[in-house]
């Protein structure tokens, strides 16, 4: 858990904050006086409208998820009580991204104590885990294709774990009856939504496999249509379980048995054993959370990529960024330096701190920051190189293929507790092999799959036996002045995380947007020399000045954004989602 700075120090860091916005506002004003991915299947044409309520809200990417929540928080349920819920009914109907097979990242905002608390269910690395487990025979990276769909690529899953450790410190009802809304999808059927009915369809690994053209193929031999109805009776008998004995149903018995034996089958088969699924535990321990502006912003610290959105958030601090706003070009020119130089830092030194140091204070020195903020130029130059932050080892670049495949949701419930949640199976549809009606995760190829350098340094991110990959994954949770909740946001879309993210901080914190007019935003993804966005979504002109300054796009930046968001205002909870997915922000 984590305690904010003493009120004194606080009361000094506003003073200086609302100082720096004074000057920022008032060049502003001398300045308007002097000039007078791929992209994943389209799912909706109409923009989500902001979604307020006074005492609680859901925001995740299916409205079948939401409503689950909503069930369990009218009940008298907690946040975490209302994501147990939620993340069961998203395993059901949005598959591709996450599930009972995966792992994820929850931060949680006490409203009672005023702490945040940061828990860790990513998967790890079975015993059997070797460096060179992702080369081929000639020491070659497998292909994409040979690497998602193999055995070898699961890890053990740890979201329901996770989740557990959550809901039994800080949730209210019964853990046996958060499963309902899952179970009865299940049983009687839910309809297939737009967006999992073009993943369905679409050319991907994971959609060829065995196991996914069974599940997904109707008995007169054609593939699941959005707008179907799709049951699934083992998925049903999951949660019943789950329900009834903990995580222990699935790292533990039958399903374990099952989870191994599937693991174990070819192509490429993984070394997972029910030793691996037995001894796995989440961690909890403190978010990393730092002040920005007249906020707090918490993050998960590593495996996750948090601190390195603390880190970008801390060079933008050394710009005029918040003087300026989303339609003017040097606003996004420096989004996309800050960007960059933060990506360059994050593919280093990222990786699990359990087995390679990661430097967060050094990378969230003000003195560090500052100094990578001198780097930003009037143009784009070359790839920025990593810094060298106080503590940090000497490392292998980075060379981690991170696929897309995720979800995010945000819960405030009545006592004004919030939970920030990242969830995945790595990439769409996990490994594409299903057990118990729920796809396995592939987390494992988020490991470099160049363990070493050509001088034998280590990279950060290298496969070892019990560790964890690392993740962009960064739930994030803003706190007001006073140590009360502001707001709590997140998206998917593997290494774009972070910019997805950060364009959502920028916009919230910054030029005061709602929290849907931020996510409604362009996306811009800026990492060494690939830099990619949408522009037909910004304002006219932008996109022109950029190229001047060297800032050119090639594509969208792989997987899409699945921004989602609640934020407290005068008139109570509203909520964001991301209009490019499937999602809904309720409260009542």
């Amino acid at each position: 858990m984590v305690a904010l700075p003493s009120p004194l120090r606080l009361a000094w860091f506003f003073v200086l904050q609302l100082k720096r916005l004074a000057v920022a506002s008032l060049a502003l004003a001398l300045s308007a006086c002097a000039t007078a991915q791929a992209p994943a299947p389209a799912v909706r044409a109409a923009a989500v409208a902001p979604a307020s309520g006074p005492k609680v809200m859901v925001s995740a990417a299916n409205p079948l998820a939401v409503e689950a929540g909503l069930n369990v928080l009218r009940q008298g349920g907690s946040a975490v009580d209302a994501a147990v819920a939620v993340q069961a009914v998203l395993g059901l109907v949005e598959p591709q991204s996450s599930g009972l097979g995966g792992g994820g990242f929850l931060t949680y905002y006490d409203a009672k104590t005023k702490k945040v608390i940061a828990y860790n269910g990513r998967e790890t690395a079975p015993a059997g885990a070797t460096a060179d487990m992702f080369l081929d025979a000639a020491g070659k990276p497998l292909s994409y294709p040979d690497a998602v769909t193999s055995g070898k690529a699961t890890g053990v899953p740890g979201a329901v774990a996770m989740l557990s450790m959550a809901q039994a410190r800080h949730g209210k009802l019964a853990w046996k009856d958060l499963f309902g809304d899952a179970e009865r999808l299940a049983d009687q059927g839910f309809v297939v939504s737009p967006r999992l009915a073009g993943m369905i369809s679409a050319p991907f690994p994971q959609t060829g496999t065995t196991d996914a053209k069974a599940y997904f193929t109707k008995p007169g031999g054609q593939r699941y249509q959005a707008g179907d109805m799709l049951k699934n009776a083992a998925y049903a008998a999951t949660v019943r379980k789950i329900a009834t004995e903990g995580p222990k149903a699935l790292l533990e018995g039958e399903l374990a048995q099952a989870i191994v034996a599937k693991a174990a089958q070819d192509p490429r088969p993984g070394t997972l054993t029910l030793t691996d699924l037995k001894t796995y535990k989440p961690k909890v321990g403190d978010a990393v959370c730092r002040p920005y502006r007249v906020y707090v912003v918490c993050v998960p610290d590593a495996p996750s990529s948090g601190v390195a959105l603390l880190e970008a958030l801390g060079i933008l601090s050394n710009t005029d960024i918040a003087a300026r706003g989303p339609t003017d070009p040097q606003a996004w020119f420096l989004f996309t330096q800050a960007s960059r130089l933060m990506y360059a830092d994050r593919d280093r030194y990222f990786g699990d701190p359990d087995f390679t140091p990661v430097p967060v204070e050094g990378l969230l020195e003000p003195a560090y920051v500052a100094e990578r903020a001198k780097l930003i130029g009037d143009v784009a130059g070359p790839a920025p190189a990593p810094g060298k932050p106080r503590g940090a080892g000497k490392l292998a670049p980075d060379a981690t293929q991170e696929p897309g495949g995720t979800s995010h949701f945000v819960i405030v419930d009545a006592a004004g507790n919030a939970v920030s949640m990242t969830t995945t199976v790595e990439s769409i549809f996990g490994t594409g092999r299903m057990v118990g009606g729920f796809f396995l995760n592939n987390q494992l190829t988020d490991f470099s799959w160049s363990p070493k350098n050509t001088d034998g340094t280590q990279a950060a991110n290298a496969v070892a036996p019990g560790k964890r990959p690392r993740s962009s994954m960064a739930p994030t949770i803003i706190l007001d002045r006073d140590g009360k909740f502001y707001a709590a946001l997140g998206s998917p879309g593997g290494n774009s995380i972070l910019a997805y993210n950060l364009k959502a901080l920028v916009a919230v914190l910054d030029w005061k947007m709602p929290m849907q007019e931020a996510f409604n935003l362009p996306n811009l993804i800026a990492r060494g020399d690939n830099m990619a966005s949408e522009p037909a979504r910004f304002a006219p002109g932008v996109v022109e000045a950029l190229a001047a300054k060297g800032v050119t796009f090639k594509g969208s930046g792989g997987e899409g954004s699945g921004l989602h968001g609640v934020i407290m205002t005068p008139q109570g909870l509203q909520g964001g989602a991301d209009e490019r997915r499937e999602g809904v922000a309720k409260g009542f």
